[in-house]
């Protein structure tokens, strides 16, 4: 039976930024990020924060783990969370707060089956007003890369929290249902991270990054396929609409699965 240790990427603020990984590279200009700035940082009220990625002028995607206290499990207020789109060095290209936070209806943060719970690891982030700038546009998403593929991750993390980084190749090294494991590099405050296939240089979202775990000592990056699971998730969020109380009827929770075998980790 696989076994891994598996730690979900919240991160806590403040944290400084210091020497990146040789194998990413960190977008410190405005011609670096250019074309990236979709790509934000979700701030977590006082408790962290996490990284999302505006899909629709007005939708953000990100990881349903990001939506609760990382400390008591309880569901954070959407009015708690912000989003800073391409965020660099102390400033971001559009800032906004957020109306509406629904996960998916599968996620339950105290499942006991941690790694089931990975594959329903995904929210949807509704800001409080659109974001339309010409040189902020909306990633597209696409079907979930195969085992082999080669796929890139821009995200956030504890020692790079100032700049977006990003490692262009790490690759698909198997897949599970709507798991996938990747080689990519990911680290506190990568929850909710793009996974990108680039294809003829347009890049779409294929998956977004959930935990980071060791399978035999190898560090490796769970991602949650997108496919399915966003088509459920646009579903709920679009049923959440029929509740009057746009701050407080957000996250979504239902019951998950059994007890698998996951070894997790709590950070």
């Amino acid at each position: 039976m696989l076994r891994l240790a598996i730690v979900l990427l919240f991160a806590a603020l403040p944290q400084a930024t210091v020497a990146q990984d040789a194998t990413m590279f960190g977008m410190q200009t405005a011609d670096d990020s250019r074309g990236w700035d979709a790509v934000g940082k979700l701030i977590l009220g006082d408790r962290g924060f996490c990284t999302g990625t505006l899909i629709e002028p007005k939708l953000v995607l990100t990881a349903a783990h990001c939506l609760f206290d990382k400390e008591t499990g309880a569901p954070m207020r959407p009015e708690d969370i912000q989003f800073y789109a391409g965020w660099r060095n102390g400033r971001a290209v559009a800032y906004r707060s957020v109306r509406r936070a629904v996960a998916h209806p599968d996620y339950s943060y105290d499942d006991a089956d941690k790694l089931e719970r990975v594959s329903s690891d995904l929210a949807l982030l509704e800001l409080n007003q659109a974001i339309r700038l010409p040189s902020l546009v909306p990633f597209e998403t696409d079907v979930a890369p195969v085992e082999g593929d080669h796929v890139g991750v821009v995200s956030y993390a504890q020692d790079r929290s100032e700049v977006p980084t990003f490692q262009e190749v790490c690759e698909v090294l198997a897949e599970r249902a709507t798991t996938l494991i990747l080689s990519c590099n990911v680290d506190f405050g990568s929850s909710g991270a793009p996974v990108f296939a680039i294809h003829d240089g347009v890049a779409k979202v294929v998956s977004v990054i959930s935990a980071k775990a060791e399978i035999e000592g190898r560090k490796v990056a769970l991602a949650v396929a997108l496919a399915a699971p966003l088509r459920v998730l646009r579903a709920a969020l679009a049923a959440s609409h029929a509740d009057p109380r746009p701050g407080i009827a957000g996250v979504q929770v239902l019951s998950g699965g059994d007890e698998g075998g996951a070894k997790f980790v709590k950070p």
